[in-house]
């Protein structure tokens, strides 16, 4: 293993000049900070992150806790956090918990264990106010960005989110303005303030537009494929002579489409259907989906950036990020009949 005495000796200088050049100290010349940095490259120099997380009190490690990678919607989010972590220096430690409040729980103690400088979370709902983990997360004064909404048991936290009021209200408005007026709604689910904020955004659309609301419109879908299936197979069974289908996500929408696909209806001719959160199948499904653009990087982008403020101990404030439409070929005008 190659050491500071090492690159010393090699560059003909004391190893406190090489330790200021890795630290970057300031009363090095610029000179000699680039030959001795470059020296070090050419001598497979390796620094010591623990050796130099004991003399910071540092680990340089970040944790970031969601629900599953197999899930679209963190892609980007994640990859973003990754990518500004590596640059400030930090690595990150990437648990999941599959939507289970125990597997958070242990996920959360795995990274309090290795002393994480801050955490990243993805919190998995709850109907409950409170929730010990994270009580005792905020005890421990761990620095921590809620990715996504706040409820009751995390409202203690700083958060990063999307404006899904605003943005869901949008995608009904662009239903109504091409003309629906029986427009179905598939929820998310009940636990999910990102799920409640999506159905008032459908329903003060409908206000504005002074269309009444019809709770035989409303199905619960929840947020996979599967159950977006299940909920299209009750909205067939139901037949609320609906035009047009506004789901929670873009695989609830996906996995309506496919039942009625199935069932010999045409999309957008005899159902419109709009998702929400623009992951990469909604652009290259069979029908191109019209969809809710989530800014997936931004928030990533964004929640580092109140990370590090929390870490420097300055004023941080909720971030609230604002999404647009993305019109595609699932939503035209209702046929008239």
């Amino acid at each position: 293993m190659i050491r500071l005495k090492d690159i010393a000796a090699s560059g003909g200088v004391s190893v406190m000049t090489v330790s200021k050049v890795l630290r970057d100290a300031p009363d090095i010349s610029a000179a000699t900070k680039a030959r001795i940095k470059e020296l070090a490259k050419q001598m497979g120099y390796v620094p010591d992150s623990m050796a130099q997380g004991l003399r910071n009190k540092t680990t340089k490690l970040f944790g970031l806790i969601i629900a599953s990678s197999t899930n679209p919607v963190f892609a980007r989010t994640v990859s973003a956090i990754e990518d500004h972590a590596h640059q400030l220096g930090y690595d990150v430690i990437l648990c999941h918990t599959l939507n289970n409040p125990e597997k958070e729980e242990q996920a959360i103690r795995r990274l309090l264990s290795r002393r994480v400088d801050g955490i990243f979370l993805c919190p998995v709902y709850r109907m409950s106010s409170t929730a010990p983990i994270y009580e005792e997360l905020k005890k421990r004064q761990t620095p921590t960005v809620i990715m996504g909404h706040l409820a009751s048991f995390c409202s203690q936290f700083i958060n990063v989110e999307t404006d899904d009021l605003f943005s869901s209200s949008n995608a009904t408005r662009h239903l109504i303005n091409l003309g629906h007026r029986r427009i179905a709604f598939f929820k998310g689910q009940i636990s999910s303030p990102s799920a409640q904020e999506r159905f008032e955004g459908y329903r003060r659309a409908l206000r504005e537009a002074q269309i009444e609301f019809d709770d035989k419109l409303v199905f619960n879908a929840g947020n996979t494929i599967e159950e977006g299936s299940k909920a299209a197979l009750q909205f067939l069974d139901e037949m609320p002579n609906a035009t047009a289908i506004q789901a929670f996500n873009d695989l609830v929408a996906i996995g309506a489409c496919e039942v009625f696909i199935k069932q010999g209806l045409k999309i957008p001719t005899d159902l419109s259907i709009v998702g929400f959160g623009n992951i990469l199948l909604s652009e290259y499904y069979r029908v191109p989906l019209t969809t809710v653009r989530q800014p997936k990087a931004r928030l990533g982008t964004a929640a580092i950036e109140v990370m590090m403020k929390l870490l420097n101990n300055e004023p941080v404030e909720h971030k609230r990020i604002p999404a647009e439409l993305v019109t595609r070929e699932s939503t035209a005008p209702p046929i008239k009949k």
